[in-house]
């Protein structure tokens, strides 16, 4: 549900496809060596492209994207924004220097002295979305969040590979007293929906609760405030025919966003969910000019198969080790690309009518 929060990305991601030929890439399509990386968008290009959300498995090759930094265990709190990255198109993988960059959107401090990180949604912004700099293969997660409470408005806290591996507590804006379960295995969206739904929580949007991922190889158990509410085996989503397993298994970055589902452009399944569309005058619901959702600290303790030795620095994946599954495996190779700022990042920098237009020119010429 939350990718409609991608599309203001997407369109500079579009952008600076068209200047590197606007080719697009899948897992049968793949990019070609001019262009060699595909984007967490589905464009195939060079420089940030190859950066965080790049698809190693759509790729030219599967040493295309650059190594994914590795866990590092840590308490993120936000006193100040230091470690953040304004700008993600700024970022050039280097997660010694940043732990967050912000993909989409604005962030504030609730004081002066520090506090709660407060992600802000807007009619202008469409949604902020946060990601960690570095990833996380197995652990546990753990933010300490306010949600957002209007209808058409939705917070989340997910973990998303570069294969699109994804696990989720996703909070409805009109659902104050429940929180939302899911998980998707590289992208696919099954027929019967994998999501549940915990009830009776304490106002969410009033309290803050803490959610956890506690992700092992073997076992996903979603909790809340310490305590489980829901538990997710290898085994379970396992073909044992084929043995295929439709479990979440590959590194993956730390998400945090609010995002407007309840806009007109989405559908009206995702605007039911969403608690109805959005009232953007409605002052009673807009707090100082926007809608928002607090985060007080995430925790990351990383639980790897096996313990990284002295030196690593990075995940790569390799070729299947078993059916649709690749390897990963630990580098000491260098997470940083030299590229600060990539092509998306100057379509940016240009102002975004040049980006609508380039954008709008693409999409025309891919549908006639």
């Amino acid at each position: 549900m939350h990718q409609l929060l991608r599309l203001l990305p997407l369109l500079a991601s579009i952008a600076a496809a068209a200047a590197q030929g606007g080719q697009t890439c899948n897992a049968t399509k793949l990019c070609p060596a001019t262009a060699p990386c595909c984007s967490e968008y589905g464009f195939c290009g060079t420089g940030d492209f190859c950066l965080g959300g790049c698809n190693p498995l759509s790729s030219f090759s599967l040493d295309s994207c650059m190594p994914e930094p590795v866990c590092q265990s840590a308490n993120h709190t936000f006193a100040d924004f230091s470690r953040i990255l304004s700008n993600a198109t700024y970022f050039g993988g280097n997660a010694t220097e940043y732990d967050w960059v912000v993909n989409q959107g604005n962030i504030i401090n609730t004081n002066s002295s520090g506090g709660e990180l407060e992600m802000l949604l807007t009619q202008a912004n469409m949604g902020t979305r946060l990601s960690s700099t570095r990833y996380v293969h197995y652990g546990q997660i753990t933010t300490r969040l306010k949600t957002g409470r209007w209808g058409g408005v939705v917070t989340a806290f997910i973990t998303m590979s570069d294969i699109k591996d994804e696990i989720d507590w996703e909070f409805p804006g009109t659902q104050t007293t429940q929180g939302q379960t899911n998980f998707f295995w590289q992208g696919v969206i099954p027929q019967t929906t994998a999501g549940t739904t915990i009830d009776n929580l304490t106002d969410t949007f009033a309290n803050y609760h803490d959610y956890t991922f506690d992700w092992q190889p073997d076992t996903l158990t979603w909790l809340i405030d310490g305590s489980p509410v829901r538990t997710l085996t290898r085994a379970s989503v396992t073909d044992n025919t084929t043995g295929i397993s439709r479990y979440p298994s590959t590194p993956s970055r730390i998400e945090l966003s609010i995002w407007p589902a309840g806009i007109n452009s989405s559908a009206l399944g995702t605007i039911e969910w969403a608690g109805g569309l959005i009232d953007w005058n409605n002052t009673d619901y807009i707090q100082n000019g926007h809608f928002s959702a607090l985060v007080k600290s995430v925790s990351v303790q990383c639980n790897d198969p096996a313990a990284p030795g002295a030196g690593v620095t990075s995940y790569v994946y390799g070729k299947n080790t078993t059916a649709f599954t690749p390897s990963i495996a630990f580098s000491n190779a260098t997470t940083i690309n030299g590229a600060p700022m990539g092509l998306a990042g100057a379509a940016l920098q240009a102002g975004w009518a040049a980006a609508l237009a380039a954008a709008l020119a693409l999409l025309g010429s891919a549908l006639a």
